[in-house]
């Protein structure tokens, strides 16, 4: 077991969350884990940046969407600004803990994996019992995307997804909305990168508390899945529709360094580290404090 250390880039997409949002900047900045915290404001219209105005802490770096563009906009904005050794997402809504970034983040100070999921399925933690149909159509999807991705994930719509930084971040994210999380499976999948999970506890709220994801949200999870799979792309291929190449990724300047593993792509031995076979970088720490690790202090927009 490693002792604690700064490592982690939180980056946190935020839209209207005034009720919450400084409460989960304090428990995010209680963790030892945490270097730096990343916030992006999708377009708040109910005093949330007033509330982000207020904050002081050196290493909190807050980001201003000119309008609401979703979930995946603000966590490209947010992933591509990240220079800790590794990045999590992070909800603004207290749904999940951040006293639980130990966990997440143990298989990848241990050398085991790129990228970690935390499970809301394969946890004994306690869990807010809520919506039924929810927890069926999660997992439907859950199911869905492993069938075109050939992982066996329990949870591929958890929020809570760590990364190593220059994994993320030489991933090129398209969309715009909650289609970010079949997406980025997909393409994590593709990839070759060692995924593992942990089990995280839940505590969901309800739609008059303010939760945003709806039934729209779960038809294009489904066709995310189906687009950005290389199954689904096959398929496109053999009907006659050539995919279009997404934009470059976003440039890397240096590289970072009770679990479950979660299967390789192709039922193979799981990839030592990088798809190119190398070894990947040790992560070193990383110490909070407000000045970019690699450059200039990085002033809110």
């Amino acid at each position: 077991m490693v002792d604690p250390y700064a490592c982690l880039t939180v980056v946190i997409p935020c839209f209207n969350e005034r009720a919450t949002i400084a409460t989960v900047v304090d428990q995010v900045l209680s963790s030892p884990w945490t270097s730096e915290v990343v916030i992006v404001d999708d377009g708040s219209t109910d005093g949330t940046r007033d509330v982000l105005a207020a904050l002081s802490d050196p290493a909190v770096h807050v980001l201003l969407q000119p309008r609401n563009q979703g979930k995946g906009a603000a966590l490209r904005r947010g992933i591509a600004e990240a220079t800790a050794d590794y990045v999590v997402v992070q909800d603004a809504d207290l749904e999940y803990d951040p006293g639980e970034y130990g966990a997440l983040v143990q298989p990848l100070v241990d050398g085991l994996a790129d990228v970690v999921y935390g499970s809301r399925f394969i946890s004994s933690r306690p869990h807010r019992v809520l919506y039924y149909w929810h927890s069926v159509g999660n997992r439907f999807l859950t199911t869905l995307s492993n069938m075109f991705t050939n992982l066996n994930l329990t949870d591929m719509e958890t929020c809570y997804k760590v990364f190593r930084r220059e994994v993320i971040q030489g991933v090129v994210i398209e969309e715009d909305r909650f289609g970010f999380e079949p997406e980025v499976t997909a393409k994590v999948a593709q990839a070759g990168w060692r995924v593992y999970e942990v089990g995280i506890s839940y505590n969901g709220r309800t739609y008059a508390e303010g939760k945003k994801i709806g039934w729209r949200d779960g038809i294009r999870a489904v066709v995310c899945i189906l687009k950005y799979s290389r199954t689904g792309k096959r398929l496109r291929l053999l009907g006659g529709v050539t995919p279009s190449a997404p934009s470059e990724a976003p440039s890397v300047s240096r590289a970072a360094g009770a679990s479950r593993a979660v299967a390789a792509p192709g039922g193979g031995a799981e990839p030592s580290g990088r798809p190119d076979g190398g070894a990947a970088p040790a992560a070193g720490p990383a110490g909070r404090n407000g000045a970019r690790p690699g450059g200039g202090d990085r002033s809110p927009v």
